[in-house]
C-alpha cells in the first residue's frame, strides 16, 4: 500500500511537469544539408531526431511540450503539427534572436510559468527511452533546483564539463581544453529545472561564442543555492551536429533494432 502511494505521488509530479525542446539553431556544421532543413529534422532511422526527443519526453510521462523554433521554423511545425499524432500536446515559441541556449530557455518562460520542466535538446539522440524518466525521478527524489543529465565522452573539449562532489555539482566549464577540464563528466543535453533557473538566466552575460550559455546560468543558480545535481544517463547519447555524428547515431539506431 505504501509503495503504491509513493508511485502515485511521483506520477502526479511527473504529470505536472512540462517539457522544453530547443530547436532554433541554424546547424552551420551540417551545411549544406541544413540549407534546406533544420538539423532537428535530419533522420535517425526513419524518424527525425526531434521526433526521438519527443518520444523521450513521452516515455517520461511528459506530454505538454514546448518547442522553441527559429531557423526554418515552419518546416519543424509542419513536420510535428499539434503533436496529436505523437500522443502529446505541442506549443511553439519563436526565438527571434539566436543568442544561445540560455536565451532559448528564457524565451519559453511565459509557457513554463512556475512549474518544473525537463529540457531535451532537439538535435540529441539517446538510444534508451528510460534515460529522461530516470533523470526526472532522480531530480524529484533529491530535491535539486537543477539536475543535469551527464555522460562520459572520450573527448570532453566539445562539451560543458562538471566539477562534482558525490551527486552534487560544484562548478562547470564550457568547452574546456583538456588541461582545464575538471573531470571527464560532460553535460548530455538533458536537464530538469525548477523555475528559479529563469532568475539566473536574467543575470547571465555573453559567454563563449558571444552567446548566453545555459551552463553559466546553472552555475549562477549553484552559487546562489548550492543545490545543483547530476546523474549519469543510461544508454548512448549522440549530438547529431556533424555528418560524422549523424552517421554514428544511425549506426547506433540500427544496432538497437
Amino acid at each position: 500500500m505504501v509503495q503504491e502511494r509513493i508511485i502515485s505521488f511521483w506520477n502526479f509530479i511527473i504529470d505536472r511537469m512540462k517539457g522544453l525542446i530547443p530547436a532554433a539553431g541554424k546547424g552551420t556544421r551540417m551545411e549544406p544539408f541544413t540549407n534546406a532543413y533544420p538539423k532537428e529534422l535530419l533522420p535517425v532511422g526513419e524518424k527525425a531526431v526531434i521526433h526521438h526527443a519527443i518520444e523521450d519526453m513521452k516515455a517520461a510521462g511528459i506530454e505538454d511540450i514546448c518547442i522553441v523554433v527559429g531557423w526554418k521554423q515552419h518546416a519543424i511545425m509542419d513536420y510535428l503539427g499539434s503533436g496529436e499524432d505523437l500522443g502529446v500536446q505541442l506549443t511553439y515559441v519563436v526565438q527571434d534572436e539566436r543568442d544561445g541556449l540560455a536565451g532559448a530557455v528564457k524565451s519559453a518562460e511565459h509557457y513554463i510559468k512556475d512549474e518544473s520542466f525537463a529540457v531535451v535538446l532537439g538535435d540529441n539522440y539517446v538510444d534508451d527511452k528510460q534515460a529522461l524518466k530516470d533523470l526526472v525521478e532522480f531530480h524529484n527524489t533529491e530535491g535539486f533546483d537543477a539536475t543535469i543529465g551527464a555522460f562520459r565522452p572520450q573527448d570532453v573539449t566539445s562539451y560543458g564539463v562538471l566539477d562534482v562532489e558525490g551527486n552534487e555539482v560544484k562548478g562547470m566549464v564550457e568547452k574546456p581544453s583538456e588541461d582545464e577540464a575538471p573531470s571527464n563528466i560532460a553535460i548530455s543535453g538533458m536537464y530538469v529545472f525548477e523555475p528559479e533557473i529563469f532568475d539566473a538566466i536574467e543575470d547571465v552575460g555573453k559567454g563563449k561564442g558571444g552567446e548566453y550559455q545555459l551552463t553559466d546560468a546553472i552555475d549562477i543558480l549553484r552559487q546562489r543555492h548550492d543545490n545543483v545535481g547530476y546523474k549519469d544517463i543510461i544508454g548512448t547519447r549522440i549530438d547529431v551536429g556533424t555528418p560524422e555524428r549523424l552517421r554514428e547515431a544511425n549506426r547506433e539506431f540500427d544496432l538497437r533494432d
